[in-house]
């Protein structure tokens, strides 16, 4: 079953109801746990492309903030989880954690694009059904 749930999560409302759905399906199976994936989609700087030492760049607090409501409702509703920070543009970002962590189900929420959007620039959880090798659920 759904053991290891990846959700991804940037703090919208459609995120949270993603979380609410990950919180409900974790706590019915036993053993499940959640790995709340937040993608920041900022790129290094060209100094820091250059930098000979290339330091690990840390994440910047208001970024971290933005998602500070999903791990409180995951709290209270006492399932086991962690929390993944990571940069990177989030749609193959997402795709790629859950491939290379062998997630048993990725858990997004819907952005909610008009279909001009979506023709145009396509969205991140389109992207993720498309790729990812586990079963995606895209809340609405």
């Amino acid at each position: 079953m759904f053991k290891h749930i990846l959700l991804a999560g940037d703090g919208s409302k459609h995120a949270m109801r993603a979380c609410e759905k990950a919180a409900y399906i974790a706590s019915r199976i036993e053993g499940a746990h959640i790995t709340l994936i937040h993608v920041i989609d900022d790129l290094p700087t060209r100094t820091d492309v250059m930098d000979e030492e290339m330091r690990p760049r840390d994440i910047p607090s208001h970024r971290k903030k933005r998602i500070e409501s999903m791990e409180h409702y995951l709290q209270g509703k006492e399932v086991p989880y962690d929390v993944k920070h990571i940069f990177g543009e989030p749609g193959p970002a997402i795709v790629r954690e859950a491939n290379e962590d062998k997630a048993d189900l990725v858990i997004i929420g819907s952005r909610g694009l008009n279909q001009f959007q979506q023709m145009v620039l396509g969205s991140v959880s389109h992207k993720v059904a498309k790729r990812a090798e586990c079963p995606v659920m895209i809340v609405k």
